[in-house]
């Protein structure tokens, strides 16, 4: 390791998935300087939807039209549950100041309201979900109202299939057509990639070329559904050409991961954290991790010479077994940084239920790190492991995000809440 002196931070975030990236944001907005260790990739996966909260309770699938009625309802079946500890006017605060934040980098949402909607997938099923971007919400309408509807795809685009949608919605939504067309420049070509024809569709021929082939095909079609492949960083200016061009609602439908949505939604962060001044270490981890009186020190792998950074408060955002945060052998499951306790069933037969589909679901996805009221985690003895140290997100125990559709909601809150926390107190350190 490189003898160069640590650099100091007020925060230091580890990780660069959606509870990371919204723990930098609401530091840099609190004015704190902010350092994020991490990569980002785990956002390539996302819709480019937000959930906040859609079932509760899990075993019972039942869904809500109002996520802050889901979250009360959580609240008092669950009261342990992550999410269910902050407060709903600080949700309702975080989703405005995160949304806000992509909307200025250009990755638009539909103005956040008091109800879930529902949105078509690219298998033909329906995802209740909670802030929209305004590519798709036409297809919010256009489902709720059962419109009249053309579904369009691309020969080669083996991904998205607007025949299976509209055949798999056809008992519930008679009035969907489908229509497969070439894309234009590309009719060679016989696998053809999202990525490629979102970025060729930046370029105004090759947009006027497909708007030119799909006009024909609308009849009695009072919207339009398309793969989510309109533009990479210039979605808004692609998606109003194509409904000024066919003269009805254009809607995108959220595409197989990776998406074009989370290429626009990692761009959109990443835009965000430099606009806001956080210095970022992308290609690097935490190889280790030690506390001394009010500075925590963290040793960086993957920089040339290697680095040391200084931090007054450390944020664990590192998430669960995708993102590396917990780490798991034929015995236990282990935190990776500091080796803090997972809650977890005893044995490893208690992982899992016999039954795959049982909808309890299984022990192991409610793994993770028990943190106290001030989202400090928990060491072996009960005790805050460092006074400044505080776990959000997937790596919290006692929830099932997927199953819950509330992925978006205990990142950005859980977030949200942390850095209330590391603010209130650094403000009292340098009160001191």
């Amino acid at each position: 390791m490189s003898d160069t002196a640590a650099k100091c931070y007020d925060v230091a975030v580890i990780g660069a998935g959606m509870a990371g990236m919204a723990a930098a944001l609401f530091a840099a907005e609190r004015g704190l300087s902010c350092i994020q260790v991490g990569s980002g990739g785990g956002i390539l996966f996302a819709s480019g939807l937000l959930d906040l909260l859609a079932v509760q309770p899990v075993a019972e699938h039942r869904l809500w039209l109002s996520p802050y009625d889901a979250l009360a309802a959580l609240a008092r079946e669950q009261p342990g549950h992550p999410l269910a500890r902050v407060d709903p006017a600080s949700v309702r605060t975080a989703f405005v100041s995160f949304v806000a934040a992509l909307t200025s980098a250009g990755l638009a949402y539909a103005p956040l309201g008091e109800r879930n909607s529902n949105v078509i997938t690219s298998i033909g099923t329906v995802k209740t979900s909670y802030a929209v971007p305004l590519t798709m919400v036409a297809g919010v309408d256009a489902l709720a109202q059962r419109l009249p509807c053309l579904l369009v795809d691309f020969r080669g685009l083996r991904e998205f299939s607007a025949r299976q949608i509209a055949q798999t919605l056809s008992d519930t939504w008679p009035a969907l057509r489908h229509q497969r067309v070439d894309f234009p420049g590309f009719e060679a070509m016989p696998e053809l990639y999202a990525a490629h024809l979102a970025r060729a569709l930046e370029n105004r021929e090759t947009r006027e070329r497909t708007i030119a082939l799909i006009k024909p095909l609308l009849g009695d079609a009072r919207a339009v559904g398309l793969p989510a492949l309109l533009g990479l960083g210039q979605s808004s200016a692609v998606h109003s050409a194509f409904e000024a061009g066919l003269g009805v609602p254009v809607f995108e439908i959220p595409t197989m991961p990776t998406s074009v949505p989370g290429l626009r939604l990692l761009g959109a962060l990443e835009a965000v954290m430099s606009a806001r001044g956080v210095m970022r270490r992308q290609l690097s981890s935490v190889r280790c991790l030690s506390f001394d009186g009010s500075t925590a020190t963290l040793a960086l792998e993957g920089v040339p010479g290697g680095e040391r950074i200084q931090a007054g408060a450390v944020v664990l955002a590192t998430g669960r077994f995708s993102g590396r945060g917990l780490t798991a052998d034929r015995q236990s499951v282990r935190e990776s940084i500091l080796g803090l306790p997972v809650q977890q069933p005893a044995t490893r037969e208690g992982w899992h239920q016999s039954d795959f589909l049982d909808p309890v679901g299984h022990s192991i996805n409610r793994a993770g790190l028990v943190a106290d009221e001030a989202w400090r985690p928990l060491n072996v003895h009960g005790k805050s492991a460092w006074t400044k140290l505080f776990a959000i997100g997937s790596i919290l125990a006692d929830q099932d995000w997927m199953r819950a559709k509330c992925g978006s909601g205990l990142a950005i809150a859980t977030a949200w809440a942390a850095i209330e926390q590391v603010s209130q107190q650094l403000r009292e350190t340098q009160a001191l």
